[in-house]
C-alpha cells in the first residue's frame, strides 16, 4: 500500500506561454489519483502542487524533470510533505 504525500515543485525555464500548466494537468489526470494545481508565478516559474499516492507524485515529478514537457525546463526544486487536502481534482490556476 502506498502512502499519500504532498509534492510541491517549482519548475524554472521557459515554462510560461507554452501550455505547460495544461500539459501538467493532463499528465496528472493520466497518472490518476492526484489532486492539486499548476500555477504561473510572477518570476516566470510554474508551481505545481500534487497530492496523492507517493508513486503517482513521483511519476509526475519524473515527467516534470524529463524531456517530454512543453517549453524548456532548466530545473525543478521540490519539497515533500504530508497531504493537506482540500483540492477537488487537478486545476489550472
Amino acid at each position: 500500500m502506498s502512502e499519500d504525500v504532498r509534492l510541491v515543485a517549482w519548475v524554472r525555464g521557459r515554462v510560461q506561454g507554452v501550455g505547460f500548466r495544461w500539459f501538467t494537468r493532463a499528465k496528472a489526470l493520466e497518472i490518476g489519483g492526484l489532486s492539486g494545481f499548476a500555477l504561473n508565478l510572477g518570476d516566470g516559474r510554474v508551481q505545481v502542487v500534487a497530492e496523492g499516492a507517493r508513486l503517482g507524485c513521483e511519476g509526475l515529478l519524473d515527467w516534470l524533470q524529463g524531456d517530454d514537457t512543453p517549453g524548456r525546463v532548466d530545473g525543478v526544486t521540490e519539497i515533500w510533505d504530508t497531504p493537506r487536502g482540500g483540492y477537488e481534482g487537478f486545476a489550472i490556476r
